[in-house]
């Protein structure tokens, strides 16, 4: 999941640093993730493994690393919004 979430970040994030470069826990704010970049992200996450996030999931802190991220997108998959 990781890596899918890296192949997102890298289309859509426009990140002042490669993602190749970040490890799963660095912030994406810090590595330059802007607002609207946030939004191309989510919508890509949405598309790419088919969940809709929520609006209590629509924080900084869902965001804010490739693994919260994964674990935003794991839990919406399994219907238990525990994030």
């Amino acid at each position: 999941m990781e890596d899918r979430i890296r192949e997102i970040l890298s289309r859509c994030a426009r990140l002042s640093v490669p993602v190749e470069a970040l490890n799963d826990e660095d912030n994406l704010y810090d590595a330059g993730l802007s607002s609207l970049a946030t939004v191309n992200v989510m919508l890509a996450i949405e598309e790419v493994f088919s969940v809709e996030f929520l609006d209590h999931l629509l924080t900084r802190r869902s965001f804010e690393s490739i693994s919260s991220l994964a674990a935003v997108i794991a839990s919406l998959k399994s219907g238990a919004l525990t994030f």
